[in-house]
């Protein structure tokens, strides 16, 4: 799939429908897959597809911040980027479009200006929902102290949550003195937003296997002969043959099945000088190679539960880590991690500490499948759209102990941080909810998590802390269609009259199954073990 064509926005019936006035939205946490991109590698220049690609109008206006030795202040050093790469006899070359251009060109998997229009345009559909129709957030943020935001360490995706938070709050909506947000990444080593297999050999033991799984399945089929029969023209020749055939189309050529798909939708995309011939893009072998793809990548989420540990496991306990934390009124929401001083006694202790109500995580294709396969709510053969996202939306349920504010549907548990009043920062550190945080169960201090039940698994939790998630209800919508969680729909784990409002404490359990108790160790342990479960192991449930 390539780029995404948004549905409508929600009509007033629709939007009584998913945000009923009886629930009050708390909690929004967004992953989003990062916007139209070049290919991750060069493909089928022999078809008369130009290596580099002219759309990256961004590095022609690049800012980094230097130190400057005889001030010592930092300032910023404009400059523009050119590409260099091999030549003649491996002389050095500038790389160049298809039309000479030097001074926009992309570099692999590189956003380009179609995806950073995309993801900005998903901003201001979130700003549609979240602003203007649901007033769960201010029109205009004085700080993002409110704001959880998050990316992986490769460029596309931090550049695609900067161009989603500037949709979601253009410059004229945030204050003139509007400090600058905490973006959150990590080392490569330590991430968990994607299916780290570099960085867990267990893991990549386990892809391996259902990749061969799937190429035992499929690469002898008639629709691999369909595709070969499509593509086989320009694929390499054929090493291990004594003539000039080329080799055929596989899960496991080279280029893979998944490395063709990925050129086809990058180009499909983008404008007409970075085309494939017409065959690419016939509508029965595209079906063909995104249902074959989908199961190569994504099988091993629906089947085994170890697969989802690995996957994708740390991401989603951290997502409901957040959401605990939130109900529980502690900086485990998120806050801790973005507070402009989190050695401050108010964040050590939770006195006056801002609410987390919004989070923006920049990742990518693998992220949103694995997440919604690993919750037995991928039913599809589709592969996720540049630009696509998933919110995951908590709720509380209204019960007229606790101020609501307006009346209006997705009105927010916790009062707005910031609003448009001139409100001094000291009368809002002393809000109501602030005043919840006391005590030292809320204490934490940099270099480690604040506590909280977040983690801790759900058939441990003492029947008081189990009543801290009563109440409560998660949501998922994917691309702004809702999906149910299988395991929710059983009597008593779901809001009464509406199966797709799972319980906080049945989405809980449900998650806690995969949730690795030591992620690095266990991508250590066993790595040459059988890699299926003996018996079958669902997700979702």
């Amino acid at each position: 799939m390539t780029t995404l064509t948004p549905r409508p926005p929600y009509s007033d019936e629709e939007l009584k429908a998913l945000y009923p006035p009886h629930l009050e939205l708390q909690l929004v946490q967004i992953l989003l897959r990062h916007g139209e991109r070049s290919p991750v590698s060069a493909r089928f220049q022999n078809a008369g597809l130009p290596a580099f690609w002219p759309y990256c109008s961004a590095v022609r206006q690049l800012k980094s911040a230097v130190l400057d030795r005889h001030t010592n202040q930092f300032s910023t050093m404009e400059w523009k980027r050119r590409l260099e790469t091999f030549g003649p006899d491996d002389e050095p070359v500038l790389a160049a479009g298809p039309r000479g251009e030097l001074d926009a060109v992309c570099d692999m998997g590189m956003l380009t200006d179609k995806g950073r229009e995309t993801t900005f345009d998903l901003g201001t559909r979130l700003r549609r929902l979240y602003v203007d129709r649901l007033r769960f957030l201010p029109p205009v943020l004085l700080d993002a102290d409110s704001l959880y935001l998050r990316a992986t360490p490769i460029p596309r995706a931090l550049d695609s949550v900067q161009e989603t938070f500037t949709g979601l709050y253009p410059a004229h909506t945030r204050a003139p003195a509007f400090p600058a947000p905490a973006i959150l990444t990590r080392a490569p080593a330590d991430e968990t937003l994607f299916p780290n297999d570099s960085n867990c050999r267990r893991f990549a033991a386990l892809s391996r296997a259902f990749a061969q799984r799937a190429a035992d399945r499929w690469n002898a089929t008639d629709e691999m002969a369909y595709l070969t029969k499509l593509y086989g023209r320009w694929m390499p020749e054929d090493s291990s043959s004594k003539s000039d055939s080329r080799s055929p189309v596989a899960v496991d050529s080279r280029p893979r099945l998944s490395g063709i798909m990925d050129t086809i939708n990058s180009t499909l995309a983008h404008g007409p000088e970075t085309r494939l011939p017409p065959e690419f893009y016939d509508p029965k072998g595209r079906e063909i190679i995104e249902r074959i793809g989908v199961e190569e990548w994504f099988a091993g989420y629906r089947e085994s539960r170890e697969y989802r540990m690995l996957g994708i496991g740390g991401l989603l306990g951290d997502v409901v880590s957040r959401m605990v934390g939130s109900a529980e009124r502690s900086t485990a929401d998120g806050e801790y991690e973005v507070a402009r001083t989190p050695e401050s006694s108010a964040v050590r202790e939770g006195r006056g500490a801002t609410p987390i109500r919004f989070g923006l995580s920049g990742c990518h294709d693998t992220t949103l499948a694995a997440v919604l396969a690993s919750l037995g709510a991928y039913e599809t053969a589709k592969w996720p759209p540049y630009t696509s996202h998933i919110a995951i939306e908590m709720f509380r349920k209204a019960d007229g102990s606790e101020p609501t504010g307006s009346p209006q549907q997705g009105t927010a548990t916790i009062p707005p941080t910031e609003n448009n009043t001139n409100t001094s920062t000291a009368v809002k550190k002393s809000s109501w909810f602030g005043s919840l945080f006391s005590g030292p169960s809320s204490r934490a201090k940099p270099g480690s998590p604040p506590p909280g039940i977040g983690r801790k698994r759900s058939e441990e939790l003492s029947a008081e802390e189990r009543a801290k998630l009563d109440k409560y209800y998660v949501r998922l919508r994917y691309n702004d269609e809702v999906v149910t969680v299988p395991g929710c729909k059983a009597p008593g784990k779901h809001l009464e009259g509406d199966e797709s409002f799972c319980t906080l404490a049945a989405f809980k359990a449900i998650v806690d199954k995969f949730v690795p108790q030591n992620w690095k160790q266990q991508c250590r342990a066993d790595v040459h073990g059988p890699a299926f479960p003996e018996k079958p192991e669902p997700a979702g449930y």
